[in-house]
């Protein structure tokens, strides 16, 4: 239907805010939503006139609107102006923070932890969609689909079978229920970060083998966060910490880089 993966992420990603603000009573305000998309809309505008002269400001909208839908979806705060914040550093984190045309953090995600980190009213609700499976079902088909575009399952399933096998195992060990595992796997917010953040193809590694390294070890780190270190936003920031570790994969690796108008089977055989 769409020519460029990014036109689905922006639809699955706006269908997933508009149900999360209808069907699950979120107390988000929607001038923060707004005021979410206009900074980074904004700030991506002004930044590429700046820094890229020579592209089309406009083109790179669609990235921008990406970003400040995962910042609705995840991020939340009292004040408009930690949401400006959390936009501006976002996007300005993709100019700053770059080796040629990949950036070394995912900007939503950069976005969140510099708001966590410097203001104090910004927090991230991991139980904000509930334990519905029909939301699973909902993400995972969503999500299927942009991962099938853009050629990156080989990243989500290698970080979300690592962290759910150390979850699963420590609840064996533990002598826990099954429920216990199931309720922490099942987060709203776990599987949008599995789908959707974790496979961005601009920060992360191009060589598939590289891929699997970099996913598993973002698990095995948010897993320790979590569960010894007792930390809520255990993958933010194991993804934020392991993310530099891209541009040393890319080195190494002699994987072509991503592009966004090239078919999933064109990506895969590439990445072969």
């Amino acid at each position: 239907m769409f020519a460029d993966s990014r036109d689905y992420q922006i639809f699955f990603l706006a269908t997933f805010l508009g149900l999360g603000i209808t069907t699950r009573d979120w107390s988000v305000r929607p001038e923060l939503i707004l005021v979410l998309i206009t900074t980074c809309c904004l700030t991506q505008l002004v930044l590429t006139i700046v820094f890229k002269p020579v592209e089309n400001p406009l083109l790179a909208l669609k990235s921008a609107l990406i970003t400040s839908l995962g910042l609705a979806l995840l991020l939340r705060a009292d004040r408009v102006s930690t949401m400006i914040l959390a936009a501006m550093l976002a996007i300005a984190s993709k100019f700053i923070f770059t080796s040629g045309n990949k950036h070394w953090f995912n900007p939503a995600n950069f976005g969140i932890i510099t708001a966590l980190i410097l203001t104090p009213d910004a927090w991230i609700s991991p139980g904000q969609w509930g334990d519905d499976w029909w939301y699973l079902l909902l993400f995972i088909g969503f999500g299927g689909i942009v991962l099938k575009r853009v050629g990156r399952w080989d990243t989500s399933l290698t970080f979300f079978s690592t962290y759910a096998a150390l979850e699963i195992g420590r609840n064996i060990w533990l002598g826990w229920t099954w429920d216990v595992s199931l309720h922490k796997l099942m987060s709203g917010s776990l599987l949008l970060f599995t789908l959707f953040m974790i496979t961005d193809p601009r920060s992360i590694p191009n060589d598939r083998s590289a891929r699997i390294v970099w996913a598993g070890s973002i698990a095995g780190l948010a897993f320790i966060l979590r569960n010894y270190f007792y930390i809520n936003e255990a993958i933010f920031i194991a993804l934020f910490t392991i993310s530099p570790l891209t541009i040393l994969f890319d080195k190494i690796g002699t994987a072509p880089q991503f592009n966004w108008y090239l078919s999933s089977d064109n990506n895969q055989h590439e990445n072969i």
